[in-house]
Order: structure tokens, then C-alpha cells, then sequence
């Protein structure tokens, strides 16, 4: 009886998400005795399954299928290696890649699947703590049994970066090529020049800034505290921000230290990809916006007047 954390990688370099999980599973593998294993499916298995093996694993299991990412093969040599080494608990990441496949890995296996999990208890059975869809509120769900699949949410473990020498060891799936339903043609990288998900502040826009060209004095500001632009999903669908800088459920979600809400009502949408910032600061000329229900401070106020005085604050 094992836990298992299904790593995640890009361009053959695991991404930051994969080191979160495996920080959860070691969480999860104490609290419950059970050992650590962790599996890397497709790319540079054997290169990628080194450096998971520096980080307090047991066991590192390497799949050579599925490169590119494919949904069907993911699902399929899954299933069997979990299978295989008994594993009770399979954690995944909570990414768009993730939830691709874990719901399919879960109803295949028969098990509950646990989306959006920020915490993990054991103490006396299996609890979770997860965001509330589409909401800032945290829920904690007790799960039937011990065998479920979880996804976790991204930015909630640290990065684990324990010292170990974990055995390495390839898995050969069966992989039913006739049952492989769908083709990966290409992937299309992001040709923005950040990388949200890892900013330490953001400032984010909303409607109400009125114009694109109004974007140069939250610019501005962004450049005096060193913080990333982002925008919930009007500035983003009027074209005044690229796709990759919006904040929300159907966007980006982040949780920066510092996140500036600038003109931004706060949508269940838009606060649901940023409800877990360390601290949230709004700037709004509504008193009764939702954003201020999310926000540690609030600013009520005409925005064109606040920015350009904070940016000055800190330019001294």
C-alpha cells in the first residue's frame, strides 16, 4: 500500500507543481505510514526521474510513453501502475493537464476524485481541505475508505527539497494503441514573457479602468513595487491584456504574496483564481464590491486618483 504522486513536466523540465506534490505525498505518506512513490510518464523518464529521486521519494517509477502529453495514454499506464504497486492514494496535480486525466484515471479505478485540495489530514481517517468551486470559501471533505485520487492545487505545498536516493525503476505499460482516441498534433507555447503562476506580486485590472491606454498608469505602479500585470477576464477579452495574463477559473490562478485588485468587482470567476494570495489589497469606487469580501485591505475610491498617488508613495 502505497502513496502516489504522478509528477508533471514541459519541454523536458519538471515543472515547479511537480515538487509541490511530491511535498503533499510526503505530508500524506507520514501521516498515514505508507511509503512515497512518485511516477514520470513520458520525456527524458530516466533524466527526470533523477532529480525526483533527490526529494525524500521511495520510489521513482518511469513510463517511456506518452510524448508528447496524451490524454489516453496517461489514463491507461496509470491505471496499471497503480495497480501494480498497490497504490491507495494517487495524487496529481491540480493543473490543466492534471484534471485532464484525473478523472479518468479515477472512474477507470472506481475511486473518488478530490479536486482543488489545499490540505490533507489522517489523523482519524482521510480529510480533505479544498477550494470551493468557484469560491474563495474552503470546504473539508471526509473520504469513504482509503483509496481516492487528488488533485492538489498549485501553490499550496512548498517546494520539497529533501535530501534521498530514491530506486529507479521502469514500468512497462501495456498501452492499448486502439484504444488511443485522440492525437497530439503540436504543442503551442505561451509567447507571453511571464510566467504568472510564479510572480511574488501582481497588480491586476479590471473593466473598470475604462481604456488600454489607462493600462500605462497601472504599469507604472507595477514597475515601482517590481510586480507582474494581470487583469480579470473583460480587459483580457477586449484584447488590452494577452490570454496568459488573466487571472481567474476559465485563466490563470495564482497565489502571489501581494495581489493589487485594481477596478476589479470581484466575480466568483475572477476570485476563485486568486482567492489564495498572502494578501489582497482592492482599489474600487463601489463600497459594496464583492472583491472587498476577499480583500485583507480596501481602498474605496476613484482608482484614476489612488494608482498614480500610490505610485508615487513609492517611488519616495
Amino acid at each position: 500500500m502505497t502513496v502516489l504522486a504522478v509528477a508533471q513536466h514541459r519541454h523536458g523540465a519538471l515543472r515547479d507543481v511537480s515538487l509541490e506534490l511530491l511535498s503533499a505525498g510526503r505530508e500524506l505518506a507520514d501521516d498515514t505510514g505508507r511509503p512515497l512513490h512518485a511516477a514520470v510518464v513520458g520525456g527524458p523518464v530516466d533524466r527526470l526521474a533523477d532529480r525526483l529521486a533527490r526529494d525524500g521519494v521511495d520510489t521513482v517509477h518511469t513510463i517511456a510513453d506518452g510524448e508528447p502529453y496524451n490524454h489516453d495514454v496517461y489514463a491507461q499506464a496509470l491505471v496499471q501502475l497503480t495497480t501494480s504497486i498497490d497504490a491507495e492514494l494517487v495524487l496529481t496535480p491540480g493543473t490543466a493537464a492534471g484534471m485532464d486525466y484525473a478523472p479518468a484515471l479515477a472512474g477507470r479505478l472506481d475511486r473518488p476524485l478530490v479536486a482543488d485540495v489545499v490540505g490533507i489530514g489522517a489523523e482519524a481517517g482521510l480529510t480533505l481541505a479544498r477550494r470551493a468551486p468557484g469560491s474563495a470559501l474552503t470546504e473539508t471533505v471526509a473520504v469513504d475508505g482509503e483509496q481516492a485520487v487528488i488533485a492538489v492545487r498549485p501553490g499550496q505545498w512548498p517546494r520539497l527539497d529533501a535530501a534521498g536516493d530514491a530506486t529507479v525503476a521502469a514500468f512497462d505499460a501495456a498501452v492499448d494503441e486502439s484504444a488511443i482516441r485522440s492525437t497530439v498534433t503540436g504543442i503551442e507555447a505561451s509567447t507571453g514573457d511571464i510566467d504568472l503562476t510564479t510572480a511574488d506580486t501582481v497588480v491586476a485590472v479590471g473593466r473598470a479602468i475604462g481604456s488600454e491606454a489607462n493600462l500605462e498608469m497601472v504599469v507604472d505602479l507595477a514597475d515601482a513595487i517590481d510586480a507582474t500585470v494581470a487583469g480579470s477576464g473583460p480587459p483580457v477579452k477586449k484584447g488590452w491584456l494577452p490570454p496568459d495574463r488573466q487571472v481567474g477559473q476559465s485563466g490563470v490562478v495564482v497565489a502571489p504574496s501581494l495581489y493589487i485588485a485594481v477596478g476589479i468587482s470581484g466575480s466568483v470567476q475572477h476570485v476563485a483564481g486568486m482567492a489564495d494570495s498572502d494578501t489582497i489589497v482592492a482599489i474600487n469606487s463601489d463600497p459594496t464590491a464583492p472583491i472587498f469580501d476577499v480583500a485583507d485591505y480596501g481602498v474605496v475610491g476613484d482608482l484614476f486618483e489612488i494608482v498614480p498617488a500610490l505610485t508615487a508613495a513609492f517611488h519616495g
